[in-house]
């Protein structure tokens, strides 16, 4: 090629990018050959390599964030900032050992949610490796074989029985292909493409053999356009909205009483370092350091448990969005169904048997195609080994013009016959009965139609005698084995399934039937333009049906938008291209096995097995892990209450520390290193979606701390008043209380019935045993403190059991206020 050739050919590159992509879709094969100065010779390698940095490769681009800033985003929020603040207070008081376990604490946080995230992100990545698919293209006049993501738009490529097209492209001279665009529409049948049409990247080749020029790739195929809207699907998780929420109480609880002791230091003329001191002790008291970390943990370790169930987690907080899933949107085909033809019960004519109608039909058809109408027809056989002896002399594969496959047969005896399939009004033409039988034919395929079946007709001649109408064959896509099981669960957990699909009325409602969905379905095509908000009359009825019909990708997104708008957590299941989008938008999308690459990377969960079941193991897993983060939750509100009223009512009544920083960050390592094991705790799940209920965790958690105070001011009051201890003893005397105590409320939190109601798990009883074993010893030997001897030791244990046993009363009667629901609990299952 010269010079001034490429050059050409560049400058009229130009045009297809600023022209409609309709245009390419729709103009004379000429014009789309001059607009992408290609011809079905294909490009040269050289050419190639331009228009590839030109227009990119040919893939999605999925935003990514940026490594350094994802980690940096780990010390921004409310409790960030407040460990934060007790470093700086650290480093100004000069409280070295202070600013480095903090800083640590700080930094393991950070690094244990971002390895926990990016560990998930690896998971999906190979998942997408598996999946990179090849092209035959032509390039410098010879064929060869690249991956998909190198083509280019003006490509030459091949494409044949079972490819999956890999760009936007249209067809050059040779015979219709059946193509399956269920990925891309989410209609059962395959449709036929004649020379000169496009087909879309994702969809499959079915039947037949073509060449194809290549007009759009990566984001400006079908495919992408589809997904860009999945650009604006950005739904904040509930998670971080509830750690939003427990970091903001608990900051403005410790902001008003660090003013107040400040303001009361200033009138009693406290030293300004005594003051900074105590603001520093405080702070350090009210930052929940292991609670970002915790609840992180608590859904690695539910993600690793669904990983084993074939269920990948590809963003953590999508664990906890999916236990509180009330409205669940089911992608029918391949979902829901197998996206697999299957006959059913044939009508037939004039008393013939049934297994002669699928027999002829048989006859018409080839395996070898992988046709899914033949494969349905050929699976219909009884009698596998009943074509064996028949000679296929002729056979006529499915074209739009004729729409039949047609077969000459020699039979066992020699004698040649024709058969032939298609559609029922064709092969109606050519029956010499079709006057007799067309009444009743016409009646059997508005039956079979109502019912949500595709007729096939059926017709024989003997010879080169005429045709005779033998009878007809109902098609349906049938459910999956499973599927109506999984609904009935997970209705009986309070999770309204509904059909979401691209199929017809009929079809729809007879699938919803058989699934015990109900009938009530909605057509999609009468909600008008999505981009407007619904009457509430329509919005209403979204909410109510059992499913939606002849569904657009933009109709998908925009329903899962109005129930989310009426209060619902949604999820979705689905496996193509035009499911992204919603799969994005959905509190808890969920990508099915064998899903495309689009349904993958905008999905939270991928399930790497066939059928429904596993994703109710994913909502009971889900249930599991919400009771163990909100059990924690309550803990950890508990212990910071009991914390910071203690330490102010002990400063503004009695002017005294009755704790050192030391002793508080010592409280923080032990109690909250080994709160870590609660991941992997014993619990109840409930047959009712969960959601945040922060006036119940708030509510509890307040009544569990002030009690807590109570019973800290009664050790307090003893050591004092009664035994004549010194401060230094008492501040020890009290660290032992806080921990001792502080590790039994896990106990008491982790239940909503009487402690003894689930039994803790065993990693859960060696870490608090193990760790109150160690704050015993520190307590008893004096480390970083006063020693206190075995004798106070025993009688600081025996004290606070005695007041574990009065909190758990408390405890029940708090729950009657705060959650009357709270008592049912104890008679669901337990799961281990």
């Amino acid at each position: 090629m010269t010079k001034s050739g490429a050059t050409k050919k560049s400058q009229s590159l130009s045009e297809p990018k600023s022209a409609p992509k309709d245009d390419l879709k729709s103009l004379p094969m000429p014009e789309v050959e001059k607009r992408l100065a290609s011809s079905p010779d294909g490009l040269s390698q050289d050419e190639a390599q331009k228009r590839l940095s030109q227009y990119g490769p040919n893939e999605i681009e999925e935003k990514k964030t940026n490594a350094i800033l994802k980690f940096l985003s780990y010390f921004w929020g409310p409790i960030p900032w407040m460990i934060e603040a007790a470093v700086i207070l650290s480093a100004v008081a000069q409280h070295w050992p202070d600013f480095a376990i903090i800083l640590i604490l700080l930094l393991a946080n950070a690094v244990v949610g971002f390895w926990e995230e990016h560990q998930a992100g690896n998971a999906i990545a190979a998942l997408k490796a598996k999946l990179a698919n090849k092209a035959q293209l032509k390039r410098d006049g010879k064929w060869i074989s690249l991956e998909a993501r190198e083509l280019v738009p003006g490509d030459v490529i091949h494409l044949r029985l079972g490819d999956i097209v890999p760009a936007d492209a249209r067809l050059l001279e040779s015979d219709p292909v059946e193509v399956d665009q269920s990925a891309l529409t989410g209609e059962s049948l395959p449709v036929t493409r004649k020379p000169g049409e496009a087909v879309f990247s994702g969809s499959i080749i079915r039947t037949g053999e073509i060449d194809a020029l290549v007009y759009a790739t990566g984001k400006n195929t079908y495919f992408g356009k589809t997904t860009q809207l999945m650009q604006e699907a950005q739904s904040p998780s509930h998670f971080q909205r509830a750690v939003l929420k427990i970091g903001n109480y608990l900051i403005i609880l410790a902001v008003t009483l660090v003013a107040i002791i400040i303001t009361v230091a200033l009138f009693r003329g406290d030293p300004m370092l005594i003051t900074l001191q105590f603001a520093l002790v405080l702070t350090v008291a009210a930052i929940p350091v292991a609670m970002p970390t915790v609840l992180s943990v608590t859904m690695a370790v539910g993600a690793r448990l669904l990983a084993k169930k074939e269920a990948i987690v590809t963003r953590l907080a999508a664990i906890e969005e999916l236990a509180g899933v009330d409205v669940l949107c089911a992608d029918k085909t391949g979902t829901l169904t197998q996206n697999k033809l299957a006959l059913g019960d044939p009508f037939c004519v004039n008393g013939i048997p049934a297994d002669q109608v699928i027999f002829n039909a048989a006859l018409a058809s080839r395996a070898d195609n992988q046709d899914t109408i033949d494969l349905a027809v050929l699976d219909g056989l009884k009698d596998k080994d009943a074509l064996k002896g028949y000679d296929v002399v002729h056979f006529q594969p499915f074209d739009p013009v004729h729409k039949r496959t047609e077969a000459t047969v020699k039979g066992e005896e020699g004698k040649p016959f024709k058969v032939t399939k298609g559609a029922p009004q064709v092969i109606m033409e050519l029956s010499a009965n079709a006057a007799q039988v067309k009444s009743a034919v016409d009646k059997a395929i508005n039956e079979f139609a109502a019912r949500g079946f595709r007729s096939l007709g059926v017709a024989r001649a003997e010879g080169d005698g005429a045709w005779q109408f033998l009878g007809v064959l109902p098609l349906s896509d049938p459910p999956r084995e499973e599927a109506k099981a999984t609904i009935a669960t997970a209705r009986a957990m309070g999770v309204k399934v509904k059909m979401v699909t691209g199929d017809a009325m009929a079809i729809a409602r007879e699938t919803a039937r058989t699934l015990g969905m109900g009938t009530n379905i909605l057509d999609a095509g009468g909600f008008g333009d999505t981009k407007h908000h619904e009457t509430a009359q329509l919005a209403e009825s979204i909410e109510n049906v059992g499913g939606f019909a002849q569904v657009f990708p933009e109709h998908k997104f925009h329903i899962i938008d109005v129930l989310q708008q009426r209060g619902h957590i949604v999820g979705m299941t689905g496996d193509g291209v035009n499911d992204a989008p919603a799969l994005k938008k959905a509190d808890c999308g969920i990508a099915v096995s064998g899903a495309t690459d689009a349904a993958r990377a905008a999905a939270s969960i991928v399930l790497m097995t066939s059928g429904l079941s596993v994703i109710i193991d994913a909502i009971k897993e889900s249930r599991k892990i919400f009771q163990r983060m909100n059990s924690y939750a309550i803990y950890r509100i508990t212990e910071t209450l009991r914390v910071l009223l203690f330490m102010t009512l002990s400063i503004l009544v009695f002017n005294f520390y009755p704790v050192t920083a030391v002793m508080i960050v010592m409280l923080a390592l032990l109690n909250d290193g080994a709160i870590l094991s609660i991941a992997y705790d014993n619990v109840h799940y409930k047959d009712k979606p969960e959601a945040w209920n922060m006036h119940r965790v708030l509510g509890i958690a307040t009544v569990l701390g002030v009690i807590g105070v109570v019973s800290a001011f009664g050790l307090f009051y003893l050591g004092e008043r009664v035994f004549h201890l010194d401060r230094a003893h008492i501040q020890t005397l009290m660290y032992l209380k806080l921990s001792v105590a502080g590790h039994l409320t896990i106990f008491l939190t982790r239940t909503r019935g009487p402690f003894w109601s689930i039994r803790p798990a065993l990693v859960l009883w060696v870490a608090v045993l193990g760790t109150q074993i160690v704050a015993t010893l520190i307590a008893v030997y004096g480390l970083f403190m006063t020693p206190l001897g075995w004798g106070w030791a025993a009688f600081v244990w025996g004290y606070a059991l005695a007041w574990f046993l009065v909190n758990d009363g408390v405890k029940l009667l708090a729950y009657r206020v705060f959650d009357p629901t709270a008592a049912p609990l104890l008679e669901k299952k337990q799961s281990m």
